[in-house]
């Protein structure tokens, strides 16, 4: 092989190596990536089945059941136009509490229900996750377009 040949053969071998890697590194940064939805957009199916996403509103006041084993509780999410359930075994937040804004990430199963393997609750009396404050006063503003 003439010497042009082996560098355009080097060439060739490192441009394919860097397409590998660089297709790796978009797959595994897809796999990681979470997308948010709220109770609204999960109701009329936006949101993707069988994958990890996270889910944002308010607990509803009322909603929250602990189970016999401690760990285990259920509630209701709401946009205050649409409630999921979710599921989660685990400790909370010291701050999650009934009527307060919340994200949770998991997946939704088949039932309806979102099993949730995250919780985030509030930082203090005046903070909402952005998503779940957005997602709220959207499904405020289509509420307010259904009433008139």
């Amino acid at each position: 092989m003439k010497a042009r040949h082996k560098r355009f053969a080097l060439i060739a071998a490192g441009v394919a190596a860097l397409a590998g890697a660089v297709a790796l590194v978009l797959t595994q940064f897809q796999d990681n990536m979470v997308f948010f939805f709220s109770p609204t957009q999960v109701a009329s199916h936006e949101a993707p089945q069988g994958r990890t996403f996270r889910i944002g509103g308010m607990v509803e006041s009322g909603s929250l059941e602990r189970g016999a084993d401690g760990t285990s509780v259920k509630f209701l999410v709401t946009d205050t136009v649409h409630r999921i359930p979710v599921t989660y075994k685990g400790a909370l937040p010291d701050l999650f509490k009934e009527g307060k804004g919340v994200v949770a990430q998991g997946r939704l199963g088949e039932d309806g229900v979102f099993a949730a393997s995250e919780v985030l609750a509030k930082h203090d009396e005046n903070y909402m996750p952005p998503e779940a404050a957005h997602a709220l006063e959207q499904a405020k503003k289509a509420q307010a377009t259904v009433v008139h």
